[in-house]
């Protein structure tokens, strides 16, 4: 399984951006699909996942800026995030794994996408 990440670049305060992953290869299976950041020095850490029966799972900084969704037709994963502060800056890594945004256990990582406010 391959997760390619895309849509990632430069937004002012407030701004909005859509981050994508593709994922191709063998099928993913019934996992969890989500979107982990980090930044130099931090841990990776969850953002926004949704299950395999459509329920999504927010972190608390996002909650009500980013929306997370799926295009099962195009084996895509989006992040629409409204409202961006400089704090959501790092790099979004797409996952997948058993258990939405744990990080240890995610079984597929993308190469991941910056994503810079200022």
């Amino acid at each position: 399984v391959q997760l390619v990440e895309s849509g990632g670049g430069s937004v002012q305060t407030g701004g909005s951006l859509r981050v994508s992953c593709e994922a191709s290869g063998n099928t993913v299976g019934p996992m969890c699909m989500g979107w982990f950041r980090q930044v130099p020095g931090k841990e990776r850490e969850g953002v926004a996942a949704i299950d395999t029966d459509g329920t999504t799972t927010y972190a608390d900084s996002v909650k009500g800026r980013f929306t997370i969704s799926t295009d099962k037709s195009k084996n895509t994963l989006n992040l629409q995030m409204n409202g961006l502060k400089p704090e959501d800056t790092a790099k979004y890594y797409c996952a997948a794994g058993p258990t939405c945004l744990v990080r240890q256990v995610q079984r597929f990582w993308g190469q991941g996408t910056q994503v810079t406010v200022s």
